[in-house]
């Protein structure tokens, strides 16, 4: 909303620095600036108003160190998230762009499905929360609207080549619609959907719909997951959600830099270099929320907070039509989700083949396996950190790297 007040300051009075809204940059620190601030110096408020309504962490006893002393400790704090990125958004990002909408819808829907899980939980005294089964669909009605929007609305568009004509300097504009995405770490390096269902002949395109949505469908609900999976320790899942979050921002915004697309030999996307003004928020509401949720946590996220972050991760990924980096980027994610995975599977062939159960880790999600080793969940996390960055800067390298 400063946005569009700096905007009509700028047009009516010619305000002095006004017109500092028109740059991405500048919204965008002040979106990372605002997002802290609001998660360091309301999230001791959250934290307290939590402790008082007893909105506490049931724990599990899985015979982890550390482990009773956690019982208590407020959950929920994902509330802390959400808050301290819509607040900057709203404030600061153009509304009427398509993505920011999504983004935001994005982070209200999956925040109320991990509020209820939360609320279940902590006020019905129901360990499980809410059934996997109303996750599920919560996730794939998610899924279905995003893809939905993504293929049919007018304005989520690519710009197809030539762009410029250099001998006048001026930009021809081709913005077509357009399923392709982005294969990493190949030199013509562009993939479209339809090419999966081109077998059926003339008129395919007209179906693309079919398996565009059902694999989005797929991505949000497997991102979302993995970040649930991998919030089981102080501080693990907002860190090495931050450090993906940060990758996704320098994609979205030269994707959506025409001088920087066309220099790296990327595809530009029109109107996506909007999605670092949401991301600059999101990225200062998860190091904000670190400052109480990094060990001893003084709150925990909650299903409120790690589906949140999963869902937005996965759309980003879409949006910047980097999906396909998924498995590296978010290698922390997918090494929990097969961690389980692989360990339930296991399990249940040697129970079958040999009468009893045996594992190949000492438990699962993995974080949980170097614990029952005896490592202390800070030097976890902070390796588990180390190796996001490392995963974040070769993704970024691989828009030079083919």
């Amino acid at each position: 909303m400063l946005y569009y007040l700096l905007k009509y300051l700028d047009s009516m009075f010619d305000f002095p620095g006004s017109a500092l809204y028109q740059f991405i940059t500048f919204r965008s620190g002040m979106a990372f600036i605002l997002s802290l601030l609001v998660s360091t110096l309301f999230g001791k408020k959250i934290i307290n108003y939590l402790r008082r309504q007893q909105i506490g962490e049931t724990v599990r006893e899985l015979g982890l160190e550390g482990q009773n002393e956690k019982a208590g400790t407020p959950t929920m704090g994902g509330i802390i998230i959400i808050m301290a990125t819509l607040i900057p958004v709203l404030l600061l990002a153009r509304l009427e762009n398509i993505y920011v909408l999504v983004l935001i819808l994005t982070t209200i829907w999956m925040g109320v499905i991990g509020f209820l899980d939360d609320y279940i939980k902590v006020f019905k005294k129901d360990k499980e929360g809410l059934k996997g089964k109303f996750k599920v669909v919560g996730q794939i009605g998610l899924g279905v609207i995003v893809g939905a929007i993504f293929y049919f609305h007018p304005n989520i568009t690519v710009r197809d080549t030539p762009s410029i004509l250099l001998e006048t300097g001026v930009t021809s504009k081709f913005d077509i619609k357009s399923t392709t995405t982005t294969i990493p770490f190949f030199k013509d390096n562009e993939f479209n959907y339809g090419q999966l269902i081109s077998w059926m002949g003339d008129g395919y395109e007209n179906y693309i719909w079919l398996i565009f949505i059902p694999i989005v469908i797929f991505i949000v609900t497997a991102v979302s997951n993995g970040a649930n999976l991998t919030d089981g320790i102080d501080g693990l899942a907002a860190g090495t959600s931050a450090i993906t979050v940060v990758a996704l921002g320098i994609f979205a915004f030269v994707s959506g830099n025409f001088v920087f697309a066309n220099y790296l030999n990327i595809m530009y996307i029109p109107n996506s270099g909007e999605m670092t003004v949401f991301i600059a928020a999101f990225v200062g509401a998860l190091v904000g929320f670190l400052w109480y949720n990094a060990f001893p946590a003084q709150v925990f996220m909650g299903d409120t907070g790690s589906l949140t972050i999963g869902g937005v991760i996965a759309v980003l990924a879409i949006a910047v039509r980097k999906e396909m980096l998924i498995p590296v980027l978010c290698g922390i994610f997918l090494a929990e989700n097969l961690s389980v995975v692989v360990q339930v599977a296991y399990f249940k062939y040697t129970k079958r083949k040999y009468g009893e159960g045996r594992r190949i880790l000492l438990m699962s999600p993995l974080h949980h396996h170097y614990q029952k080793k005896g490592y202390h969940e800070s030097k976890i996390v902070t390796r588990f950190w180390i190796v996001g960055i490392f995963l974040a800067i070769f993704c970024v390298v691989s828009l030079k790297l083919r």
